[in-house]
């Protein structure tokens, strides 16, 4: 690992003049920066954008661990990688790019990626983890190595036009990605290994915030998103926060942990396509349709509650009269009030945030929760065209 100097020659105060111009930097700030060690997991989507910022940055030294390659289809939203680099690994193609941005930082490759075998030791030569990868095996790897290495973890994930971000630090007294998801969902209940589809610029803002985390972490400048999970919408342009305890019966940070290394079999990547299911007393499907849940609401009522988790703003746009208000931010204080012997849907304006709502319950173990693809807006379209639409 290079040992760089932290003395901020001319050069360094000519490129970063305006950064250090912020009183929450200034010269001591710059120089944390260079003295720090980042690693970023994964040079995709999110990993593009919070490289590129953190090495113009002037982050000492980056490390970027990735095992794929480049293709066609990365070009839309992974800046990091030019047309030429198709074929390259990502390493290779990531490291060009950010030397030419910053001559100035290391730029350490890892073309061995993380693997279980390497993951603490690796972690450990780092000041903090930026977490970019998209499936959950390895998403949970990175989540209980940088515990055991006792290294903070800036997690970011998107889906479709929403992306969430959190600061999992329990060193610090804040929870691990366990405490929100205790374990991973069922093979093909979410977006399988093969991508759903994305906006390049939402992969942009949600790096970004990343970025922001890592560096206001080093320089100990504004709140941290310890504790909390913020998820950013972006047909709108809103946020949502939901504070994230940290869980006492967490395996891994709780008080009665069961995990204290790292074994393989627990991080087996699924790409299995999502099995048939049929609707029965035990058993829900984790997405509907719009008509599917009105059909439900109308020939299931004492059977079937609907959990609208907007914003009281929102509803006052709209709303279904049936539905219980619940908003996102409040759903995990209100978990002991959900039924369990009863279906439950989840409703928002277009079905991103009741999709996070639904997969968080159901790692909390409510299987009987359900999320309506399309929201209340799919409700206006096709059901109550009365409704107004936002």
């Amino acid at each position: 690992m290079p040992d760089l100097s932290t003395h901020l020659d001319a050069a360094a105060l000519r490129r970063y003049n305006r950064q250090i111009l912020l009183e929450e930097i200034g010269i001591e700030g710059q120089e944390k920066l260079a003295r720090a060690k980042v690693l970023i997991v994964g040079a995709g989507g999110l990993g593009s954008p919070a490289a590129l910022y953190l090495a113009a940055a002037g982050i000492g030294t980056i490390g970027i661990a990735d095992i794929d390659h480049v293709e066609e289809h990365n070009l839309q939203r992974q800046l990091l990688h030019p047309t030429g680099s198709v074929g390259k690994p990502k390493v290779d193609s990531a490291i060009a790019s950010l030397r030419a941005i910053n001559p100035l930082i290391a730029l350490v490759p890892h073309l061995e990626g993380v693997t279980p075998e390497n993951a603490v030791k690796l972690f450990e030569q780092y000041d903090i983890i930026l977490d970019g990868t998209d499936n959950f095996p390895v998403r949970y790897l990175n989540n209980d190595a940088a515990f055991l290495a006792q290294r903070p973890l800036v997690h970011g994930s998107i889906y479709k036009f929403e992306g969430q971000i959190s600061v999992f630090d329990s060193q610090h007294g804040g929870p691990c990605y366990r405490c929100l998801f205790p374990k991973p969902p069922s093979a093909g209940s979410v977006p399988n290994c093969g991508e759903a589809g994305v906006i390049g610029a939402l992969c942009g803002v949600i790096g970004s915030m990343q970025a922001l985390e890592v560096i206001k972490y080093l320089t100990g400048y504004g709140e941290l998103q310890r504790g909390k999970l913020l998820t950013y919408r972006a047909l709108d342009h809103q946020t949502t926060s939901i504070v994230v305890p940290r869980s006492p019966d967490c395996p891994l940070c709780g008080s009665k942990h069961i995990i204290t290394t790292i074994e393989p079999t627990r991080y087996q990547p699924s790409c299995e396509a999502a099995p048939t299911t049929s609707m029965n007393e035990s058993e829900y499907p984790v997405e509907i349709t719009v008509p599917e849940a009105h059909q439900l609401l109308t020939d299931k009522p004492e059977d079937t509650i609907l959990i609208d988790v907007r914003e009281p703003h929102e509803l006052e746009i709209c709303r279904i009269e049936i539905a219980q208000h619940i908003p996102m931010r409040q759903i995990p204080e209100n978990l002991s009030e959900l039924p369990r012997d009863k279906h439950v849907l989840i409703m928002c304006h277009h079905g991103g945030r009741s999709r996070r709502v639904t997969e968080y319950l159901r790692a909390q173990g409510l299987d009987n929760v359900t999320n309506i693809d399309g929201g209340i807006d799919g409700w206006a379209i096709e059901i109550d065209q009365k409704l107004a639409r936002y």
